[in-house]
C-alpha cells in the first residue's frame, strides 16, 4: 500500500504535468494523470492540445498491461459521461487499475461524483482530496467557469518602489527587469484571454502576444475596453488581428449624442473590416463581460494594463488573484498611482507567497472563499 507521503508525491507530479498544457485545452480542463505500480511510474498523460484525448487514456496507453493492479493519480475526477470520447472512468475500469487517487472532484453536473461512484462499484479503491488546495489552484480557471459561469481573473501589476504603474503621457515605462517580463510572458501563454484598457492600448501600442521562443502560438485572445472604439487601425493590435484575435469592448448601447453616433458606427465598420470583433457591453459592469466570455468557453483572463480597468474589476469584486511585481526604481512626479500596493491590498485577499525575479519582487494574493 502507498503511504500518504507517496500519494502526495505522485499527485504533485500529476499536478505539475497538468500545468504543462494550461491554456491549450479549449473548454476542457488541463488534467494530469500518472500511473504508478510498485512505487514506479509506468505511464503519464496530460489533456491534449485542443482538449482531446483526455489525460487518463493517454497514461493508460503508455502503461499498457502494467496498468492492471496499479494506482492512477488524477488531478480531476475522471469523467463519467459519453461526449466526443468515452468516459475516462470506464477506461480505468477496463484497464484493471486497483486504486485511483483524485485531487479535485469535478463540479460539472454530468460528473460531480458519478465518476467516483463508477470506480467504487467496480471494486476500485478511491481516495480523494489529496493535495486538493494545489489541485484546485492548478484547475482554477475550469472550476470558476463551471461554478460561476465566468473566467478566473488574474490582475497583474508592475509597480515602482514609490507605488506607481507608469508616468502620465509617456506610454510604457520600464519598471521591472528581464526576468519579471519573462514570467509575464509565461502568464500570457497560460491564459485564454488578456485585457487592457484603451488608454493603455493607445499610449503603449502593445501587441499583447506571447513572445517567448517556441511559445508564440500560445498567445491569448486580446481584449480592449474601448467604449468609443478609439482603437487605431494602425495599432499593432489591429495589424496582427489575423494572427491573434482581438475583441474591442464598446459601450452598450452607444452612449453618444446623434451627432457622434454616425462616427461611432463608422469606426465600428472599419474595425469589423480589419478583423476586430466588436462586443457591445457596459464596461462599468465587468460582470456582464465576464459572463459573455465564459459563455464562449474562456476559463482564464489576465488583466495586464490600465489603472481604470484594474479598479473597475476590483470594485466589482471580480478579481480572483493579484500578482504584484515590484521593481527597485522610482517614477516620481507625474506618476500614475497603482490601484494596489503591498501595503494596501483590498480586503478579502490573502497572501499565498512571494517570488523574486532578479531585483524584482512578486507577491501573490488570492481571494478568500
Amino acid at each position: 500500500m502507498a503511504s500518504a507521503a507517496d500519494d502526495e508525491r505522485f499527485m504533485a507530479e500529476a499536478i505539475a504535468l497538468g500545468l504543462e498544457h494550461l491554456g491549450l485545452t479549449s473548454t476542457n480542463p488541463s488534467v494530469g494523470c500518472i500511473i504508478v505500480k510498485d512505487g514506479i511510474e509506468i505511464g503519464r498523460g496530460v489533456t491534449a492540445v485542443g482538449g482531446r484525448p483526455h489525460a487518463e487514456p493517454q497514461a493508460l496507453a503508455e502503461a499498457g498491461k502494467g496498468a492492471r493492479g496499479a494506482t492512477a493519480y488524477v488531478t480531476l475526477e475522471p469523467c463519467s459521461h459519453f461526449g466526443k470520447t468515452p468516459p475516462c472512468a470506464n477506461a480505468l475500469i477496463a484497464a484493471g487499475v486497483a486504486r485511483v487517487v483524485v485531487s479535485v472532484i469535478d463540479p460539472d453536473a454530468r460528473v460531480a461524483g458519478r465518476g467516483l461512484d463508477m470506480l467504487r462499484k467496480a471494486g476500485i479503491e478511491v481516495v480523494t482530496g489529496v493535495l486538493e488546495q494545489e489541485g484546485r489552484r492548478s484547475l482554477a480557471g475550469y472550476l470558476m467557469r463551471q461554478t460561476n459561469g465566468r473566467p478566473y481573473v488574474t490582475l497583474k501589476l508592475a509597480v515602482s518602489s514609490d507605488g506607481m504603474i507608469g508616468r502620465i503621457g509617456e506610454g510604457q515605462v520600464p519598471i521591472t527587469g528581464v526576468e519579471s517580463r519573462s514570467a509575464v510572458q509565461h502568464l500570457r501563454a497560460e491564459s485564454d484571454a488578456i485585457l487592457v484598457g484603451i488608454g493603455t492600448a493607445i499610449a503603449d501600442d502593445p501587441e499583447l502576444t506571447c513572445r517567448l521562443p517556441r511559445l508564440e502560438d500560445r498567445s491569448p485572445i486580446r481584449i480592449i475596453l474601448d467604449d468609443e472604439l478609439r482603437l487605431p487601425l494602425t495599432s499593432r493590435l489591429v495589424r496582427t488581428v489575423r494572427q491573434v484575435p482581438v475583441i474591442a469592448v464598446a459601450a452598450e448601447p452607444p452612449s453618444f449624442d446623434d451627432s457622434t453616433d454616425e462616427a461611432f458606427m463608422a469606426r465600428r465598420a472599419a474595425l469589423d473590416a480589419a478583423g476586430v470583433e466588436v462586443l457591445q457591453c457596459d464596461s462599468r459592469q465587468p460582470g456582464n463581460l465576464l459572463t459573455a466570455l465564459g459563455s464562449r468557453g474562456l476559463s482564464s483572463l489576465l488583466i495586464e494594463g490600465g489603472a481604470r480597468a484594474a479598479r473597475n474589476f476590483l470594485d466589482a469584486r471580480l478579481v480572483d488573484r493579484i500578482l504584484l511585481f515590484q521593481g527597485p526604481g522610482t517614477i516620481g512626479e507625474g506618476g500614475i498611482e497603482s490601484p494596489v500596493t503591498r501595503t494596501d491590498i483590498p480586503s478579502g485577499f490573502t497572501s499565498v507567497g512571494t517570488r523574486f525575479y532578479g531585483e524584482d519582487r512578486c507577491d501573490e494574493y488570492e481571494r478568500e472563499n
